[in-house]
């Protein structure tokens, strides 16, 4: 059956589109509501626990929809902020962050970029030896001596330097540079006398904001949800994490729960300021994070797809 096209007339020139029909109309409509009601699915819990961050804990408690705070409730945030480590915590994660994804981002495009490039001798043979370490390791005991020995214990460097490349972000970074900076580019540098060194921190990095901002928020939400690692490695508390300090915050709080029977007059406001912490642990963690995304969200949504390119 003959389809229906029209015009359509841009700043760019004359194309055609096809018309929409009944069944169309009917698709993206469905389409449309399937969308709507995932959306409202993945986004609501978020919303929950905002909303019961500020809530009567009772009225928490109660179950059901909660759309709007009912009763104001900040006891729980007044008793966060109070706690004087959490700000530490916080000092000592931006600091992770930045300085660990600084150092991911020195070792992964550089590495990335060698790797692309076709006249590297063995590429294919290295390619596959950081391959190898994603799907084998000498294991956590090994990791401990090998960052003890290192004299790693209780510092910065047991944060950012073992976990300074990710194999899966340097795949994701070859794969850019061999789809986005061709090979005639290159050639042409060369004739002009360019180096390769000048090459790739003049031509090739400028061209290439697009994977930093990627790879940069992905190593970025990584160090910032670094737990395990400050489990094992740190033990002076003016060196914790945030993810750290809210742990030792909530077990602090489950051990007064338990404690409560000797104080019964306090039992019940205690219950309630932990029950609302537990939200407001999780706003508190998260919200550095959602302030900084929509800033990069753009280049994000452009190359969440580069790895699926191209292995």
């Amino acid at each position: 059956m003959e389809r229906d096209f029209k015009l359509k007339t841009t700043n760019t020139g004359i194309f055609r589109t096809k018309k929409s029909t009944k069944s169309d109309m009917v698709f993206d409509v469905v389409n449309t509501i399937i969308m709507i009601i995932v959306c409202l699915v993945v986004l609501y819990p978020l919303y929950f626990i905002l909303v019961a961050s500020i809530t009567d804990p009772d009225i928490v408690n109660r179950g059901g929809l909660l759309l709007y705070p009912e009763v104001l409730f900040l006891g729980g945030f007044e008793r966060i902020l109070q706690y004087e480590p959490l700000w530490v915590g916080y000092r000592n994660s931006l600091v992770y962050m930045i300085v660990g994804t600084a150092i991911n981002l020195f070792v992964t495009l550089p590495a990335g970029y060698a790797l692309s490039r076709k006249d590297l001798p063995y590429r294919r043979s290295l390619m596959l030896l950081f391959t190898f370490t994603m799907f084998f390791s000498g294991g956590l005991i090994p990791f401990f001596l090998l960052v003890n020995n290192l004299g790693f214990r209780d510092t910065i460097w047991a944060m950012v330097l073992p976990n300074a490349l990710s194999v899966w972000n340097l795949i994701v970074t070859r794969s850019f540079f061999e789809n986005n900076i061709p090979g005639e580019m290159l050639d042409a540098a060369i004739v002009d006398g360019c180096s390769d060194f000048r090459f790739f921190s003049t031509i090739a990095l400028p061209l290439s904001k697009v994977i930093i901002a990627v790879i940069g928020l992905f190593y970025a939400v990584a160090h910032w949800n670094a737990f395990f690692s400050a489990l094992i490695f740190l033990s002076n508390p003016e060196l914790f994490p945030l993810q750290l300090i809210l742990r030792n915050l909530l077990i602090i709080h489950q051990i007064h729960q338990g404690a409560m029977i000797v104080d019964p007059m306090g039992m019940a406001h205690r219950l309630r300021l932990a029950d609302q912490m537990r939200y407001g642990v999780i706003v508190v963690a998260s919200l550095p994070l959602l302030i900084i995304y929509p800033f990069i969200q753009k280049y994000f949504t452009q190359g969440v797809m580069i790895g699926a390119i191209k292995g």
